[in-house]
């Protein structure tokens, strides 16, 4: 099966604090037929996310499809609160790049 990386298909892909003890994921799609490619793919599981942070998945809070934007975000629990020691991310910003790998489905 082919698939697309997801760099072609989204236009922003971030991620950020959504308070001290989660992080949450933006993927923000660059039209709707992207967005329904990737909805559609069924990729976008809790199973995903705990596979790419290597977490368990009961440490994935939730993904969710918000077509009024385009966009699925995702929201993990921390591995250390924001700011404790050995923290390296304060502010939650740099924690996307295993979502660059991230591959779409297309038939």
């Amino acid at each position: 099966m082919k698939s697309v990386p997801i760099t072609e298909l989204a236009h922003v892909i971030r991620s950020k604090n959504s308070g001290p003890f989660e992080l949450t994921f933006d993927m923000i799609f660059k039209d709707d037929q992207s967005f329904d490619l990737a909805v559609k793919s069924g990729v976008f599981t809790p199973q995903l996310f705990a596979e790419l942070y290597k977490i368990p998945v009961e440490k994935v809070l939730g993904v969710i499809e918000y077509p009024p934007a385009r966009a699925i975000k995702a929201t993990i629990a921390r591995i250390r609160p924001a700011g404790s020691l050995g923290e390296t991310d304060v502010y939650g910003a740099q924690q996307h790049a295993p979502l660059l790998t991230i591959k779409v489905p297309v038939e």
